[in-house]
């Protein structure tokens, strides 16, 4: 029903609804988006120099990754009442969360990535003189970047599922919105806000995909070999 009657019937498809709520559906949707947006990129930060670390000190990679899987073992409820006391009630409960979430995916697949560089590519980026820094970001993580964006694409959809439990402090975007209407069994509520997180997870996806595809078009139908090649191509001209 799309009328006026479907709020007064309850009804789960309601037109009304999204008329009446536009600018409360709106302002949930971008409180999502931001608590997503920045609890993924603050993870990747974090998740880069882990990675980096848990490869060139083998004895770290132990308990670096096992710390990290351990911390997306807690479960949601449970992680945010316990940074509740830290942060107060605020979205760096949500925020914070959701970055020790991430770091167990993204810093697994940045440390998948990087292992998986062929050691051809790196011994003939050493003889045309790369040093250290100009190896790692002119030729390692460019051919890891398929493992890093696979690794940024899960993260996102997950935090875009799990910011809605943010809502136990208020900061929960569209999931404020979904727990308020379960409370008072608002049926048009709870539809509306869960289809919107869907089509922001889908699009997430699709706009994570897309982006690894155009910084990575030497992958396009292409094998690893090929690539590898490529990107020595590249490093050789840079040398010349």
């Amino acid at each position: 029903m799309a009328g006026a009657d479907c709020l007064a019937a309850n009804d789960w498809i309601c037109g009304e609804y999204v008329r009446s709520r536009a600018q409360e559906l709106t302002d949930a949707t971008l409180q999502h988006v931001w608590i997503t947006g920045v609890s993924v990129a603050i993870g990747l930060l974090l998740a880069f120099p882990l990675a980096l670390v848990a490869r060139r000190w083998r004895p770290a990679a132990g308990p670096v990754l096992g710390f990290t899987t351990v911390l997306y073992t807690v479960p949601s409820l449970a992680m945010y009442s316990l940074l509740l006391p830290v942060f107060g009630i605020s979205a760096a409960v949500v925020v914070t969360g959701l970055v020790l979430y991430s770091l167990t995916i993204l810093v697994r697949n940045i440390l998948a990535g990087l292992e998986s560089v062929p050691e051809d590519a790196r011994e003939a980026a050493r003889g045309m003189g790369y040093g250290p820094l100009r190896l790692l970001f002119g030729v390692e993580l460019p051919l890891a970047l398929p493992a890093v964006m696979a690794g940024l694409r899960i993260a996102t959809v997950s935090a875009v599922s799990l910011t809605t439990v943010g809502a136990i402090v208020g900061y929960g975007g569209l999931g404020n919105l979904i727990y308020e209407g379960m409370n008072s069994l608002f049926k048009a509520q709870v539809l509306t806000a869960s289809a919107i997180c869907v089509v922001l997870a889908i699009a997430a996806d699709l706009l994570l995909l897309g982006a690894q595809r155009l910084l990575t078009p030497w992958t396009r139908g292409r094998r690893p070999a090929r690539a590898g090649r490529r990107i020595r191509m590249r490093a050789g001209k840079a040398a010349v």
